[in-house]
């Protein structure tokens, strides 16, 4: 199993982005995640960069593999422009931009006034937005009047050598499905073998890729409290998470989440084996990539342990 670093848009301001891309490709890692935003999760956060720029910087320092995780191509953004964006990426990066995309969630989608339509609908837009991206990657001057989306005489100009690979993300059977069904690569956050096995048993082909977070330090008390700080909303559980409108909202959703409760889900403190063990529960699920994320300010800390500990051990779940 690839491992990868997860960066955080929603914790990180884009020079601190950057820097960690360079670190993680200095820890010896090939592969980032770059999560694509427009609010944070809740204010505690306080980041949410434009994520397009910031890959830009990632392209000139470093060589790594980028994929966006993942990006909604419906609603805030039309999928026209997002075809252009991922173009310009995979050109910058020279081949190694993959398109990761999901149905996206009401607290980024909404902000244009837009109805939030419900889940067959968000997957319908969607299906329809990659046909779209994909029809303008082929360089073809494109004319679209589909049930969702209307383009007129677009081309798109500077384009990559091939086509960037899109990776669609499902938390469900319906949204697997549908990956299954026209993505590159599956994406998902838990460690679902169930979800793995219906990707492939529909005929999804590419790797299987999921992120897993982890707050190292050396009490393992505080870095539970950080988690439950930054990350409380990791423990709203179900559909919740693609509904809910505001960080507000998610603060309050995740206000009877506790502190051993995060502390229970995500690897905290100071033992290598927890998190050793959090990542081979991906593996065993059949996971081909694996992009693990820092939480908290101490991302040098969490390199240097990763270079002289934890990467040997995560190598044997290969």
């Amino acid at each position: 199993m690839e491992i990868g670093y997860f960066l955080s848009s929603e914790e990180h301001g884009p020079l601190e982005l950057v820097d960690q891309a360079r670190m993680a490709a200095d820890a010896g890692m090939q592969s980032v995640w770059i999560s694509d935003h427009y609010h944070p999760w809740v204010d505690e956060q306080g980041h949410s960069a434009f994520v397009w720029s910031v890959i830009g910087g990632i392209a000139v320092g470093t060589d790594l593999r980028v994929t966006t995780a993942v990006t909604c191509p419906t609603m805030r953004i039309h999928p026209a422009v997002i075809a252009q964006a991922a173009a310009t990426c995979a050109v910058m990066l020279e081949g190694r931009f993959e398109l990761g995309v999901g149905s996206g969630e009401n607290l980024n989608e909404h902000i244009l006034g837009d109805h939030w339509p419900i889940t067959d609908d968000r997957l319908d837009m969607l299906e329809e937005a990659v046909d779209v991206m994909r029809r303008l990657w082929t360089g073809d001057e494109v004319t679209h009047r589909g049930t969702h989306y209307r383009v007129d005489n677009a081309r798109i100009y500077t384009l990559p050598e091939e086509p960037p690979d899109v990776h669609v993300s499902g938390f469900g059977p319906k949204a697997t499905a549908l990956a299954a069904r026209i993505a590159d690569g599956y994406v998902s956050t838990s460690p679902d073998g169930d979800l793995v096995d219906q990707y492939r048993a529909e005929g999804g082909r590419g790797p299987a890729s999921a992120g897993l977070k982890v707050c190292w330090g050396p009490d393992e008390r505080e870095c539970a409290e950080l988690a439950h700080r930054l990350w409380r909303t990791s423990g709203v559980p179900g559909e919740l998470s693609q509904e809910l409108r505001s960080p507000a909202h998610f603060d309050q959703a995740a206000s009877l989440v506790t502190v051993d409760a995060v502390a229970e889900s995500m690897p905290c403190g100071p033992d290598i084996d927890r998190i050793v063990e959090a990542a081979r529960a991906y593996a065993d699920a059949g996971f081909d990539r694996l992009y693990v994320s820092q939480v908290g300010p101490d991302q040098r800390g969490f390199f240097d342990i990763y270079k002289s500990e934890l990467a040997d051990r995560l190598a044997e779940l290969s």
